[in-house]
């Protein structure tokens, strides 16, 4: 059941906040942020915690010849039949 997001109460707000997030758009232009602060201040820890975390962790592409590379790997170890 959704709620008029102008009168969510705190609770209502972060129980549905896993779900807002996840939509990927602004939730600081949610209605309920903008009168309560203790909520903005709990979206504000949370956007910290994820940029802190993606520093400990960085996404890196692996360079396209990886999966060449590990094929041959495998081919020299006799574990892989030649699919020719």
């Amino acid at each position: 059941m959704m709620h008029d997001p102008n009168t969510l109460t705190c609770e209502e707000f972060q129980d549905q906040l896993p779900d807002l997030i996840g939509t990927g758009e602004d939730i600081n232009l949610h209605p309920h942020l903008q009168n309560c602060d203790n909520c903005r201040a709990l979206v504000d820890d949370l956007v910290t915690i994820a940029a802190a975390a993606r520093l400990l962790f960085p996404f890196a592409e692996p360079p396209d010849e990886l999966w060449e590379q590990i094929e041959s790997a495998i081919k020299g170890q006799g574990n892989l039949p030649d699919p020719g």
